[in-house]
């Protein structure tokens, strides 16, 4: 199944199985979504359940609040992460505080669905990777998925959890394939994964940059360098004790993300391993792996310089491994 596909059944079960779950996004409805994930769903479930609204990101989100504290379970597709920054006020204001500042009373049962990241052409304006922001703001739960299995366990999840929950998915995943189970699986919010084991260092990503680790890995073994691979999967919450507890097998971090490198996520994982006891098993200081600190370039060959590809990672581990 294609990380779309999966996307889609983890909606469509959810839409089955509890009618209080309804979609609403631009173009999410006859046209299928802008990258054809919400498909037949509108078909399937009418247009009651899968609304298309306007172009105002504003007021998609504030509706999704709405629906939330009226009882619904919304999922909001925004068709461009990069058009967060058209609905923070909502996100970030509403969404995120509004369970702490009723003390309590309310939850807010919101999904972000959001497409994000480069590598499709698409500029400065629609490439961005904007996880740090929202993994940022208390109140908000953060997941990306970097695999088709994931990205609907991790839906199911999202869409179970009585506080808003963002899903970031990578543009360049939707047309990728894996196993995925025919049964609505959930993955659990705030749980890594370590896809690959190996003793020489640990590479620590996130989104896309997941397979590319693993491509790193495999050519890696070839030339006798045994890597693991973390996926963190859950930006918020963060579960260090399984990625520290990789850090500590190898005694080498390589973090590696897409988004620019200043004030990033993974200055925040480095941070948690300069404060935990795994500062005292590193065999090498913690190296970064990040996108340039710049927008997207349009031009292909320029937008590939800017993150990290899979020769920048295998050349950046060679070059940790040796190190110590």
């Amino acid at each position: 199944m294609t990380y779309s596909e999966a996307v889609r059944e983890a909606m469509g079960q959810a839409m089955a199985a509890d009618d209080r779950v309804v979609l609403l996004g631009e173009d999410v409805g006859v046209y299928g979504g802008a990258f054809g994930v919400s498909g037949d769903l509108h078909g399937r479930f009418g247009g009651e359940r899968v609304r298309d609204t306007p172009i105002s990101e504003l007021g998609i989100v504030g509706a999704g609040v709405g629906m939330a504290l009226s009882g619904l379970l919304p999922i909001v597709e925004i068709q461009f992460s990069d058009f967060t920054c058209q609905a923070m006020d909502q996100i970030v204001n509403q969404a995120a505080k509004i369970h702490f500042m009723l003390g309590g009373a309310a939850h807010v049962p919101l999904v972000l669905r959001a497409p994000g990241g480069s590598g499709t052409g698409a500029a400065g304006q629609h490439s961005q990777s904007l996880e740090a922001w929202f993994a940022h703001t208390p109140g908000l739960k953060v997941v990306m998925p970097s695999n088709a299995a994931d990205a609907k366990g991790l839906l199911l999840s999202a869409i179970d959890d009585p506080d808003p929950v963002v899903v970031l998915e990578h543009k360049l995943l939707y047309k990728t394939s894996g196993p995925v189970p025919v049964e609505p699986v959930r993955v659990p919010i705030g749980k890594a994964a370590v896809p690959r084991r190996g003793t020489d260092l640990t590479m620590v990503a996130t989104g896309v940059m997941v397979s590319r680790c693993l491509e790193a890995a495999a050519r890696l073994e070839a030339d006798g360098v045994s890597a693991s691979v973390v996926d963190v999967r859950t930006l918020t919450p963060f579960d260090a004790e399984t990625v520290l507890g990789a850090i500590d097998e190898t005694g080498r971090a390589l973090l590696v993300q897409e988004a620019p490198r200043h004030v990033s996520f993974m200055s925040e994982v480095a941070a948690r391993i300069a404060e935990s006891e795994s500062l005292y098993r590193l065999l090498a200081p913690v190296k970064r792996l990040c996108g340039l600190d710049s927008p997207i370039p349009y031009a292909p060959q320029l937008e590939r310089v800017v993150v990290p590809q899979v020769d920048d990672v295998v050349a950046a581990a060679r070059a940790l491994a040796v190190v110590g």
